[in-house]
């Protein structure tokens, strides 16, 4: 049984950098892309980066493309996401999923997703 979790979040000021972990685990290592969604109340889940298994593939929507990184620890299977230049506007719960057979790094929808961890909180202040 695949199970997800992240850990990272917390409160940072406008500007600020915080880094994100998520391990999947149950699985095949380096096998299946990995990506990070984030959602705030009342809204969609949104996509905001994803890797391939062997990490050399990443994708971003341009909302966060320049600021965000995604990155893959081949040797320990655990993927980060760098998140730099913060906006109030990325303040959200962000979750780490991992994707099912065949889910490409440009697949940007939650459906595409079927193992989620429980989320971590990130606030940015202003």
């Amino acid at each position: 049984q695949v199970t997800v979790s992240e850990s990272g979040g917390g409160l940072v000021q406008v500007g600020g950098s915080l880094r994100l972990s998520c391990a999947a685990s149950g699985g095949t290592p380096n096998t299946y892309t990995i990506a990070w969604f984030r959602q705030t109340p009342g809204k969609e889940r949104e996509f905001v980066a994803a890797v391939s298994g062997n990490g050399d593939s990443t994708y971003y929507p341009d909302s966060v493309k320049g600021r965000f990184t995604i990155s893959r620890d081949i040797s320990t299977d655990t993927v980060y996401l760098q998140l730099s230049g913060l906006k109030p506007e990325d303040t959200a719960v962000y979750y780490c999923a991992q994707g099912r057979l065949g889910t490409g790094v440009t697949s940007t929808s939650y459906l595409r997703y079927g193992w989620w961890g429980q989320g971590t909180q990130v606030t940015v202040s202003s």
